[in-house]
């Protein structure tokens, strides 16, 4: 669940990257993607070839179509069924913007910027033809309030005005700071100003969900339809089939393509046996993509088979990181985390991420595709991959290290435990001792965010921003207020500058001076060596030969769901 952070303001996430049913978006480095649409339409928004059956192939047992629960974003799985006030555009060139989706515009801000007024397009209906009122986008907001259903993106849970003793709506209570004067009009009060909000309004629960048939039992499985696609068939545990939504108005809608006539979810399958059919290609898998990442292992078979062609990898995305507890014993010296990330061997942990293809060498926090990015050097971030062991030995002899065991937790599967222990190797060279203690997800979850973090001393993370801000970067893995309480401030880092940055930024409502802010921001944390850079992870995925613009722009790492479409 999403556990509220220790001030008002702060966003709280449950999970580091996006869950395993979706995808969010990255750079297009892949040559190979299907570029040019087939025009079949006469209509902008559908101008792509329509028609035919797209099977999506997903380790996931199970679609949450929820809107107040889900974490998925904006451009993946529930954006083919439910609208928001804003979505994502991802252009041929790589960059992702924010544009209207059931609003007119993204927003209109006050002059203080804490307050931001939406306006709806005319026309818009759900799946039974009933007009979408700004009062159906209020209860979807405040639904997402209700203990009933947790585990969603929280983030607007912790910047709209008088929220944080709000319930919900099932007992007859509404969040004043959401007004509706019309059925048209929909204004957000936020607790101070806050310049990514046209960002945050493209999250699941600033979608519309009808009163009247809000049933909280079976809205995961049911959902009453906004997008091109509504539910037909779901049977558990196997597949989940989409057609189309007769109500939907492709003049309405800048984000979706709507090519397929049907959509097909594939579901519980094993991400080697999904490689393995895509790269076989045969029958309805040819009209079919992975939303599993293609297994390490066989990215040497695909690179040099005849799939390759239909081999999408992703630019330099999600920031993977080892976190240093700077509460613990000894970990609290600056002299020693520096030691940490000179010892550390970046490439022997790229290695056995799978390679080049696997990765860039990280050097700062904020992950290229984020707008106002800039490299800089501190003298430690810009080191050989490899390391500076004699350094690091100099450093913590220095710093009089008693040499005690240093515990790495770390979830225990086969890959997490091959990049533990490239990182242990890096570490032992320097004389630092580390044992690595591997344990079931939900356990590490708990061990590194509840608690007094005293059962760790570097754990291994990766971060992939929930949208193309800086401020999705920084706030939620270095601000103090994310320390425990199921915040993933992992490296349990407090800095009363850094604070006082990260609130600055977060408050700018000019998206350029903001950016400088973020920026310094970045390299005030970085000198303080809370967390060691690994790589900018790059994800690879298989489409088969009649799928068509399965492009991954440059924010953040994967496919947008709602642009594919299907050869004839």
């Amino acid at each position: 669940m999403t556990h509220a952070p220790r001030t008002s303001r702060r966003p709280a996430r449950r999970t580091a990257i996006a869950g395993i049913a979706v995808a969010t978006t990255l750079a297009l480095t892949a040559c190979n993607a299907n570029s040019q649409p087939a025009a079949t339409s006469s209509d902008p928004a559908t101008a792509v070839q329509q028609g035919g059956e797209l099977h999506i192939l997903t380790s996931a047992p199970a679609i949450n179509w929820d809107p107040a629960t889900s974490q998925n974003l904006a451009i993946t799985t529930l954006g083919l069924v439910e609208r928001r006030l804003t979505s994502w555009q991802t252009n041929p060139d790589g960059t992702t913007e924010v544009v209207p989706d059931l609003a007119t515009d993204t927003g209109t801000p006050s002059d203080d910027g804490a307050s931001w007024t939406f306006t709806l397009k005319d026309g818009l209906t759900f799946e039974d033809g009933t007009p979408i009122t700004s009062a159906d986008v209020k209860y979807s907001v405040e639904r997402s309030f209700a203990p009933e259903l947790s585990g969603g993106l929280s983030y607007h849970k912790n910047l709209l005005e008088g929220a944080d003793e709000y319930t919900g709506p099932f007992q007859g209570d509404e969040l004043d700071s959401i007004e509706t004067p019309d059925d048209k009009t929909i204004v957000f009060h936020l607790d101070s100003a806050y310049g990514d909000w046209p960002w945050i309004v493209s999250m699941p629960a600033f979608g519309a969900v009808p009163e009247a048939k809000d049933d909280i039992e079976t809205y995961t499985t049911t959902p009453v339809a906004t997008g091109p696609y509504r539910v037909a068939d779901t049977v558990e545990g196997t597949s989940v089939t989409l057609e189309r939504n007769p109500e939907w108005d492709a003049a309405t809608d800048e984000a979706r393509t709507a090519g397929p006539d049907t959509v097909v979810f594939e579901l519980s399958q094993d991400e080697t046996v999904v490689a393995q059919r895509l790269i076989a290609d045969s029958g309805a898998d040819a009209s079919a993509f992975g939303a599993t990442f293609v297994p390490p292992a066989q990215l040497a078979q695909v690179q040099q088979g005849p799939a390759k062609d239909r081999l999408v990898t992703s630019g330099p995305g999600a920031l993977a990181y080892l976190a240093i507890n700077t509460e613990a014993d000894g970990l609290d010296d600056l002299d020693v985390r520096q030691a940490i990330s000179l010892a550390v061997d970046k490439n022997a942990y790229r290695v056995a991420s799978g390679g080049e293809i696997a990765g860039d060498f990280a050097t700062t926090l904020v992950t290229p595709g984020i707008p106002g990015r800039e490299e800089y050097s501190n003298g430690v971030n810009d080191v050989a991959p490899e390391g500076d062991v004699e350094q690091a030995e100099k450093l913590l002899d220095d710093a009089g290290w008693s040499g005690r065991e240093l515990r790495f937790v770390v979830t225990d599967d086969a890959p997490t435990l091959a990049k533990a222990q490239a990182i242990q190797q890096g570490l032992e060279r320097a004389g630092l001792k580390v044992k690595i203690v591997p344990q079931a997800d939900d356990v590490w979850t708990e061990t590194v965010t509840q608690g007094d973090g005293s059962k760790y001393d570097l754990t291994l993370s990766s971060w992939q921003p929930d949208f193309p801000s800086a401020n999705g970067n920084i706030q939620p893995l270095f601000d103090s207020s994310q320390v425990g309480d199921g915040g993933y401030n992992l490296a349990r880092y407090s800095n009363p500058e850094a604070d006082d940055l990260i609130e600055r930024a977060t408050e700018e409502t000019d998206l350029d001076a903001a950016a400088k802010l973020w920026v310094e921001a970045d390299q005030l944390i970085l000198g303080d060596a809370p967390v060691v850079p690994l790589i900018y992870t790059k994800n690879s995925f298989l489409h088969g030969s009649k799928v068509e613009n399965f492009r991954i722009p440059d924010f953040p790492a994967y496919p947008n769901y709602m642009q594919v479409s299907l050869a004839p």
